[in-house]
């Protein structure tokens, strides 16, 4: 059964760039254990988002998982106002293109500089892992419009993740 770490690995392998796939390299990226890095890589190799051998991400499959599972497999919760980090339609890319509410939605997080609805992340580690890599924190952004975001949002993170894992 996937976890929200399973996700987190497959999105991090999933982005470009020279990545350090070793499962220490993986868990410093990530904010978590390395045997929480190795048991995700497993997990995520055996519902086919992963290679296991390689470490890479299996493009086709995690984009049909974004898209039409995660979802209903980490459901969308709010957890009232509270300090954070943007996400969804609030952060780069989407925020250039899709105006919002006056509270947007953020990850609580302690450290972070914005106040909005608190949107609980896919993984508790994902703020920190976010603000370590742009270009993860914008693809975890998208996973998130297409999980809490209306049509419009959801939309237009499909297309840009489309043209991401083609």
């Amino acid at each position: 059964m996937l976890k929200g770490q399973d996700v987190l690995v497959a999105i991090y392998l999933a982005t470009p760039g020279e990545h350090d796939r070793t499962y220490p390299g993986l868990a410093g990226a990530l904010r978590m254990s390395a045997s929480e890095a190795h048991a995700a890589v497993k997990r995520a190799a055996k519902s086919g988002l992963v290679d296991e051998t390689s470490r890479t991400a299996r493009r086709s499959a995690l984009l049909e998982f974004l898209v039409h599972g995660l979802r209903y497999m980490i459901p969308p919760v709010w957890t009232g106002v509270s300090r954070g980090v943007p996400t969804s339609y609030a952060a780069a890319p989407l925020n250039s293109s899709i105006v919002g509410s006056d509270l947007p939605p953020v990850w609580p997080y302690a450290e972070g500089d914005t106040r909005g609805q608190g949107l609980t992340p896919i993984y508790a580690s994902v703020p920190q892992a976010a603000l370590g890599d742009a270009t993860v924190y914008e693809w975890l952004t998208l996973a998130d419009a297409i999980r809490s975001g209306r049509a419009r949002e959801r939309e237009t993170a499909i297309r840009l993740l489309e043209k991401r894992l083609a």
